[in-house]
């Protein structure tokens, strides 16, 4: 797994903050009253997953309850989204999903659920750049060089992305868009599979989180090209953004949030909302976030609900606009 356990260094600081959440807040006799599951759309190793699990952590001190990431990738993080709209509206089933949740309807014309009508939000977690990087044997350096040799030779070069639908393959898509070049898609079950192939030389590109991407341009086996948000990372000052690199007014700031089932109470979405957005402040969490590229967030349910509604008819523009199709 990809990641995990460089994450998972970070359980003490959870610990040492959590517990006195737990203390200081009288638990509710019903909530949580068993395990508590967390259903990832994504692989083990991919930027969900590791928020998933940065945030499980905590949750498990401070309820005295067990709560388990279950990754269920596959189908552009349709697959494992679905499970949670047939789980019981109590709190003990949710879901860490990333932007794709508000990219899938504009996609598929049947998707089995609604981002906004059939889940309950309780916060968004974080926010954070996407990156195109490439295998080191591909001769290129900068935006520009990218976009010089797929013009030079379009359809012949490939990227890897988390899977079609997903916020990577967006950030792809618009670069295709803006600048007219032609890359081919290369679609897997997740980041963390995506990453694989392209430090394996499957793919030539890779369109990446900076949360999965940036260890392993830190080790050199990865090069990174540029990142997609308005403004450099701070975790990585020296990689550009897409816009200094020659294509202006780009900008794609993908998200991870946390939400239930519809028509859960509000005392449990009220009390999730507390714990999760205290763990994602505290200073040492912040830090795990920071050096990974993200920024933690922690919304109002009503706040990220507003969000899912207008990201939602933001990438129907977009896509429909750019005829993209699922593949």
């Amino acid at each position: 797994m990809l990641n995990v356990h460089r994450w998972l260094v970070f359980a003490p600081w959870l610990i040492w903050i959590a517990f006195p959440a737990a203390t200081a807040h009288a638990q509710s006799p019903t909530y949580p009253s068993k395990p508590v599951r967390i259903v990832v759309p994504q692989s083990p190793g991919a930027s969900t997953d590791l928020t998933a699990r940065l945030i499980a952590q905590g949750l498990n001190e401070a309820f005295r309850q067990p709560v388990i990431v279950d990754n269920r990738p596959g189908a552009g993080g349709i697959a494992g989204t679905e499970i949670v709209t047939r789980a019981a509206p109590d709190g003990h089933t949710l879901l860490v999903v990333a932007s794709s949740l508000t990219i899938n309807p504009a996609l598929h014309a049947k998707l089995p659920y609604d981002p906004v009508r059939d889940f309950t939000p309780i916060t968004q977690l974080s926010k954070f750049p996407n990156m195109l990087a490439v295998h080191p044997s591909v001769p290129v350096k900068t935006l520009q060089d990218v976009i010089a040799l797929a013009k030079a030779k379009p359809g012949q070069l490939n990227y890897a992305s988390a899977g079609s639908g997903t916020g990577t393959h967006m950030s792809a898509e618009l670069l295709k868009q803006m600048t007219g070049i032609d890359i081919v898609q290369i679609p897997y079950k997740g980041g963390g599979p995506a990453v694989i192939a392209a430090m394996g030389g499957q793919t030539q590109l890779i369109v990446g989180t900076s949360i999965g991407l940036l260890p392993h341009v830190r080790s050199g086996k990865l090069r990174a090209i540029a990142v997609t948000s308005a403004k450099r990372t701070a975790a990585a000052p020296q990689i550009p953004t897409f816009a200094e690199s020659g294509v202006p007014g780009y900008e794609h700031e993908p998200w991870n949030g946390l939400l239930g089932p519809s028509k859960m109470p509000g005392a449990v979405v009220a009390k999730l909302n507390a714990e999760v957005v205290r763990i994602l402040h505290a200073p040492e969490v912040k830090k795990v976030f920071e050096h990974e590229g993200a920024e933690p967030v922690g919304s109002s349910p009503g706040e990220f609900a507003a969000m899912i509604k207008s990201e939602t008819a933001k990438w129907a523009k977009v896509i429909k606009a750019a005829g993209i199709k699922a593949e």
